[in-house]
């Protein structure tokens, strides 16, 4: 069953786990499970998704109860009113410790044309681990606070394997020695960028909404391994 984060009779958000589709698409093969079919049958009725997250993600996903109300939280994703704020793990000490990756990113086809995308980023926590690996004989990782400003494909991912940080854990941006590693000697075996945080206004009360996720099992075990705090 899903977590609920947040539901009224327009609403309904929730924490997506990791390695969970949300829908159909061509990255996924046709016997998975997909989230917005488990959604719409553990609340009944039609449910629409008004922005998306990759399968490997976790965190806040928002969807609507309609399509006009889908479509109005879509253009506050279009028009770059909603902030949205993500934990990361990366590989090495991101220096300076807070900026900003300024970087065109293409589509979902990498020969597209580009498109401008804007990261912004936060140092939150270091960690030097004693385990060999390569001409290294510790490796150092970072805790990160990602907060996008523009939404494209794979987008935090693609901006600090650019920058020489790839996240752990992603198989097609990141690096396979320090994913093993992980998965090796801290058990973890998913990729570690989490949705923490949406800020949204609502559709119709205009109310400004903040809806938070919290950090699954291998998550909180990595962070008190590392003597590392979660945001508020």
């Amino acid at each position: 069953m899903l977590e609920i984060l947040y539901q009224d009779d327009e609403i309904i958000a929730v924490n997506k786990p990791a390695n969970l589709a949300v829908h159909r698409s061509k990255f996924v093969g046709p016997d998975d499970a997909f989230l917005i079919d488990m959604l719409r049958e553990q609340v009944g009725g039609d449910v629409y998704l008004a922005h998306r997250l990759d399968r490997a993600t976790s965190g806040v996903l928002l969807s609507a109860r309609s399509k006009e109300i889908a479509g109005a939280l879509g253009e506050q994703f279009m028009g770059r009113s909603v902030q949205k704020r993500y934990l990361a793990v990366v590989r090495g000490w991101p220096d300076p410790e807070s900026g900003s990756i300024d970087y065109a990113l293409p589509g979902s086809r990498d020969t597209g044309p580009r498109k401008d995308a804007v990261t912004d980023y936060q140092r939150l926590g270091v960690i030097e681990v004693p385990i060999a690996l390569g001409r290294y004989e510790s490796q150092r990782y970072a805790l990160m606070l990602a907060s996008p400003r523009t939404g494209r494909f794979r987008q935090i991912r693609k901006h600090f394997a650019h920058i020489h940080h790839p996240i752990i854990g992603d198989s097609q941006h990141g690096r396979g020695d320090h994913n093993r590693l992980f998965k090796q000697y801290f058990s973890c075996h998913r990729m570690l960028l989490h949705a923490m945080a949406l800020e949204f206004d609502h559709p119709l009360s205009g109310e400004r909404m903040v809806v938070k996720a919290g950090l699954d099992g291998t998550w909180v075990a990595l962070m008190e391994r590392f003597g590392w705090n979660a945001p508020g």
